[in-house]
């Protein structure tokens, strides 16, 4: 893998880095709960900036997960069926007892 990597030329490396997708790899177990590690740390930074701000001025955006072997960024859920939010809002508004 070395060999690989010092056989790139600067551009194809700079590339690489830019475009790279480690979603597409193999990550260890090690790996994978230093990811959640981090992705808790940043979600507690982010807890702790939004709780302790006046409110007043820019909302710090919600951390994005690191990127993991198999998983995409953004699951594609399909819409909910009106049948499906008709019976949701029957249940939000109490109908569940008739349901």
């Amino acid at each position: 893998m070395t060999a690989l990597r010092n056989a790139l030329t600067a551009e194809e490396y700079e590339q690489q880095a830019r475009g790279g997708r480690p979603e597409e790899g193999r990550w260890s177990m090690d790996q994978q709960l230093l990811a959640g590690i981090s992705d808790g740390i940043r979600e507690m930074q982010y807890i702790l900036v939004v709780a302790n701000s006046s409110g007043k001025g820019r909302k710090p955006r919600r951390p994005e997960p690191i990127r993991r072997p198999g998983v995409t960024s953004k699951p594609d859920r399909e819409p909910m069926s009106d049948i499906a939010a008709e019976r949701l809002f029957k249940l939000i508004n109490g109908g569940a007892a008739g349901a």
